[in-house]
């Protein structure tokens, strides 16, 4: 019972029962994520271009979850998007932006293509998102948006310039959007992980001792799992945050450190 009852306690602390939730990516932090709104109680919608992910992710989280398969990429997609979220929840307090992908390549090697997919899925999906969600919140007069970015948004990675570019890119572009919503009573902020298993980084980290040599760089000597990251996007998102905005947060285990 004593459980329980800090469960309740920490819920109410945060205000997200019953807030109205959109989740961009049911992939491993998207999907991190909704299951820590479900636990604080929050509604939720999910958008992800993978119907097998949010298949899965629906099977997790019950029938409270509404699954809506979307190419993000797609600006006036995006829009039917979040127009559907915001018809069936009734509003959108709290956007999540969990999309990404990485290609690991030297900057000699990146063709035009791999550019542009990755500024198109990591960034454009995030810039169309808040729009159409910043329109609805600001005329609410409140809502939070909170963006995955990336240690790699300021650190020099080698082998990660678009990536990169596309991080350090969301970090800018949302404190920008902070600026001009803070008026209204909406929140712009952005999560950046540092070293975490996840799908995109599973490969990867798989490969010739990749995990102990990022594990190393680590001051917390080991890589992160997504459910770390819950909990800051939990916060950011809830009413305790209601004067942070424009803010990058590192949840890096102390990468940025060193």
């Amino acid at each position: 019972m004593g459980g329980d009852k800090a469960m309740e306690n920490g819920t109410d602390w945060l205000g997200l029962s019953g807030a109205k939730v959109l989740i961009a990516g049911a992939g491993g932090l998207g999907s991190a994520c909704a299951k820590a709104f479900d636990l604080a109680n929050a509604r939720l919608a999910i958008a992800d271009r993978d119907p097998d992910r949010l298949t899965g992710l629906s099977e997790v989280l019950g029938q409270d979850c509404i699954s809506i398969p979307a190419d993000l990429t797609d600006p006036d997609c995006v829009r039917d998007v979040v127009a559907e979220a915001n018809s069936v929840l009734g509003g959108i307090d709290v956007l999540v932006h969990a999309v990404g992908i990485n290609i690991r390549k030297p900057v000699l090697e990146i063709d035009p293509d791999e550019w542009h997919r990755i500024q198109t899925v990591n960034l454009d999906s995030a810039f169309w998102l808040s729009q159409a969600a910043g329109k609805i919140m600001t005329s609410q007069g409140h809502g939070r948006i909170v963006i995955i970015s990336s240690v790699s948004g300021l650190l020099a990675h080698a082998q990660h310039a678009p990536y990169a570019a596309s991080k350090g890119a969301i970090n800018q572009m949302m404190r920008v959007m902070a600026r001009e919503w803070a008026p209204f009573g909406v929140t712009v902020n952005a999560v950046a992980p540092g070293y975490i298993e996840t799908e995109l980084t599973q490969e990867y980290l798989n490969q010739d001792g990749h995990r102990e040599a990022l594990s190393e760089m680590v001051p917390a000597g080991r890589l992160g799992s997504p459910d770390e990251l819950s909990g800051p996007v939990l916060f950011l998102a809830s009413r305790q945050a209601s004067f942070v905005t424009g803010h990058v947060l590192y949840v890096d285990g102390g990468r940025t450190l060193v």
